[in-house]
């Protein structure tokens, strides 16, 4: 197998289920040392164990990107234990469900902490510590087009979108390239247990990817052949967007 990530340092954020999952293990068989990020202690122990199993470096820390003190504890144990950091992958994310008149203001706080601030501390933590890497962020094509009940969700991607946009201008690509991508229907449980799906008021038509097929699109941006990549969402969605 091509070693694209070898011995480079790759964080994982959401990484104990669906595309972070699959991500991370991609990482780790293709030689990364990879930091597994996420709350649930069983199942990340279970990611090291599938990484290390097929040859990879890998430790978890248990890490709530909704709490400062937490994303800075894993830069932290993930520098100590190795002096850089080569590729970071924001995926860690959660959608609310609720009319916006009726969402409650705490909610839409939460979920921006988990989905934008998150991600812009993990920036400011990592890039000091990064030089020539990659930066690879999870959208959503709500982010482009979206459903009711999930204006929070969608502000938030495009609040991503643009970030990445953004940085990509302040931070040289010598030091890091920055891009999204941007899945559409995924075989996730975040996508099975979604109540507009459930209650048909949002199809699922034509065809649903796999978090392998995600984590492809996303090792390829945090690997050496996107070096030309930098600024760009890239949507993979199996044409859902055209198709609208």
């Amino acid at each position: 197998m091509n070693k694209r990530f070898q011995d480079k340092v790759c964080l994982v954020t959401g990484a104990t289920s669906g595309i972070g999952r699959a991500t991370a293990v991609q990482l780790g068989l293709e030689g990364g040392r990879v930091v597994v990020m996420g709350r649930n202690v069983p199942e990340g122990r279970k990611v090291v164990q599938e990484i290390k199993a097929g040859g990879g470096e890998a430790i978890f820390i248990r890490t709530d990107v909704s709490k400062d003190a937490q994303l800075r504890n894993a830069v932290a144990k993930t520098l100590a234990r190795w002096p850089r950091i080569d590729v970071l992958i924001n995926n860690a994310a959660m959608m609310t469900f609720a009319p916006i008149l009726k969402l409650d203001p705490k909610e839409w706080d939460h979920l921006m902490s988990v989905n934008v601030r998150a991600l812009f501390r993990l920036c400011q933590l990592c890039l000091p510590h990064m030089q020539g890497g990659a930066i690879v962020t999870i959208s959503s094509v709500h982010a482009m087009q979206t459903t009711p009940n999930v204006v929070s969700y969608a502000a938030s991607k495009g609040a991503m979108e643009a970030f990445v946009r953004g940085l990509s201008l302040e931070i040289p690509h010598t030091q890091a390239r920055i891009n999204a991508v941007a899945p559409g229907a995924v075989d996730t449980p975040m996508l099975w247990s979604n109540p507009n799906v459930k209650s048909g008021k949002e199809k699922i038509t034509g065809q649903v990817g796999t978090p392998a097929e995600l984590a492809a699109a996303i090792c390829f941006l945090a690997s050496a052949e996107a070096n030309f990549i930098n600024g760009s969402t890239l949507a993979v969605d199996g044409g859902r967007l055209a198709a609208l």
